[in-house]
């Protein structure tokens, strides 16, 4: 299948301030000049921001982890995870069509869809709330046909109650996700043939569908606010030990690091235009994409010798008015822009070549 950006796109994208802290936070997870691993998961938060992943966003995300705009678009049009057209505002309809679903009547579910919502996929419903596509298998074979709405499975299906979810959700309400026959998990329709012990100590719901059930928000979009500790592989404690040995010798006292004084910041020596030879090529800096040349530009920056003699200070005014505070140390821009400014080449700017 195809796969193109919407024609019709906003003008801008930024996260929300809670969705930005934990965008920032998913880049630490890897190692220096590895941000780029962080692609998946800061484009699937784009998307359940804003519902659909616009072409403003993809570019927004490449910047922060200084990469082409054109590697972003590979992976937003590769995964069909990622929905590059707007999808309906309380929930994108997924049904499964591969084989047992289809079987057991997945193309009565496809048949509501047109009814219901658009005789087109990935088209929208006329009141906006719904659209729908048909996915190859999401692997609930047993409970088949089903169908993938928000964060949940919706299993066991007919047309008729696959219509009255459709009613629910259109009327604000969240359907409790699940085997929609009665049926517990997987198991045979008839009942339980093993494990019988343990249907007296059993929740009222399978696992996955009891959390639902309680946190109530299985079509409900991320907004950032729902895991407060943003970097727990950063903040775990080291684990004390179970019974400390005596020790050969006592311990150094271990002395608080001083915190850090903030610098006092100094505005660099900027210019309204690059000189009569044009501007240099600032995207051969690491970390440095076209937005940031370009905001770049417009704080007067335009060659390779102004940033190679920022002080720290200055560095402190700059990154003050950067988006993401830190990349100018983290990638090093200060060291690659002497290089370059002397005609010298680095490791990026050869692979940029």
């Amino acid at each position: 299948m195809l796969r193109r950006l919407h024609k019709i796109q906003p003008e801008s994208f930024a996260f929300t301030p809670e969705n930005q802290a934990w965008a920032e936070a998913q880049m630490t997870k890897f190692p220096e000049g590895r941000q780029a691993s962080a692609i998946i998961p800061i484009l699937w938060r784009a998307q359940e921001q804003e519902g659909w992943l616009t072409r403003p966003a993809i570019e927004y995300v490449a910047d922060m982890l200084g990469m082409a705009y054109i590697r972003a678009l590979e992976v937003a049009s590769f995964y069909f995870m990622f929905q590059l057209q707007p999808v309906g505002s309380v929930a994108h309809i997924q049904i499964c069509g591969t084989t047992s679903c289809m079987i057991c009547g997945a193309e009565d579910l496809v048949g509501v869809c047109k009814e219901l919502i658009n005789e087109k996929p990935h088209a929208l419903s006329e009141d906006g709330k719904f659209s729908w596509e048909e996915v190859e298998c999401l692997g609930a074979c047993a409970n088949a046909p089903m169908a993938q709405i928000g964060k949940d499975y919706y299993e066991d299906l007919t047309a008729d109650k696959f219509r009255a979810l459709m009613e629910k959700m259109a009327k604000g309400e969240v359907p409790t996700p699940g085997p929609q026959n009665g049926r517990y998990a997987a198991e045979p329709l008839s009942g339980l043939t093993s494990l019988s012990e343990y249907e007296s100590g059993k929740t009222q719901y399978n696992a996955s569908v009891q959390l639902a059930a309680d946190i109530g928000d299985t079509i409900k979009r991320i907004d950032g606010t729902e895991v407060p500790l943003l970097t727990p592989w950063l903040g775990k404690s080291k684990a004390s030990p179970k019974k400390a040995a005596a020790p050969k010798a006592a311990a150094k006292k271990e002395v608080p690091e001083a915190p850090q004084a903030e610098v006092a910041e100094k505005k660099p020596r900027t210019m309204k235009a690059a000189r009569k030879a044009g501007p240099d090529d600032l995207k051969l800096l690491k970390g440095v994409g076209p937005k940031l040349e370009q905001t770049l530009n417009e704080l007067g920056f335009y060659h390779y010798d102004q940033i190679a003699k920022w002080t720290e200070a200055e560095v402190a005014w700059v990154d003050t008015r950067l988006k993401f505070k830190g990349r100018i140390e983290r990638d090093g821009w200060i060291e690659q822009a002497k290089i370059l400014s002397e005609g010298g080449e680095t490791e990026f700017s050869k692979k940029s070549k």
